[in-house]
């Protein structure tokens, strides 16, 4: 009875948990906006063209940091100096690092369909330094890792990518990797959870 008694205990704090995690900083429905909410959410379809979803949602229980943050990734994901199929390898590599599954659900496919190469993409999702990379991708890789797990980026790295894309395209891929960590923090604190038909990352270490 002991023993019993304690697995239903911990069946309800799991329980308990899941609900709590679910309701960190659960989704606003539309008709419960308040009037900043409600001006954040037009201003974001009339520039998106969709409503707010995915990592917003949880944004918009600051609607000034939701905005600010959307005017800032409509350039970093769509027209960024360093063009949209390195930018999804940073995207990845930012997802990777933060075991960010919504930001990985939804931009694998997109990184598919912009051109990286599947080894890659999957290297990625392993934790794996991909076999193969072209030249821009290896840069940008490497100015990532060095960024990410060292806080710094050498000269050596910093000067391929500036040669390669000039101070705006330094400046860019830094703000890539930075506003994808923004919306990997804030899913992660909302624990925000993916679609029933994603996949989550792997946690690391194992």
């Amino acid at each position: 009875m002991k023993i019993r008694h304690s697995i239903m205990l911990a069946s309800l704090i799991s329980i308990t948990t899941c609900a709590y995690a679910a309701d960190r900083l659960p989704t606003i429905a539309p008709e419960n906006y308040n009037d900043e909410q409600k001006q954040a959410a037009q201003d974001f379809e009339a520039n998106r063209k969709v409503p707010v979803f995915g990592p917003f949602e949880p944004l918009m229980h600051s609607p000034q940091v939701m905005t600010l943050a959307r005017s800032m990734g409509d350039y970093l994901r769509y027209k960024s100096a360093i063009g949209n199929t390195l930018s999804e390898l940073a995207i990845l590599m930012t997802a990777r690092e933060w075991t960010q599954d919504y930001e990985w659900y939804v931009h694998q496919p997109i990184a598919l369909k912009a051109g990286l190469k599947r080894e890659i993409v999957d290297a990625i999702a392993d934790g794996r330094r991909p076999g193969v990379m072209s030249a821009d991708e290896e840069m940008v890789y490497d100015f990532c890792i060095e960024l990410q797990h060292n806080k710094r980026v050498s000269e050596p790295t910093f000067k391929r990518v500036e040669n390669r894309f000039g101070k705006k395209g330094t400046v860019d891929l830094t703000g890539i990797i930075a506003y994808y960590t923004l919306l990997a923090m804030e899913l992660n604190v909302a624990e925000y959870q993916i679609p029933a038909d994603g996949k989550k990352l792997e946690r690391f270490p194992k």
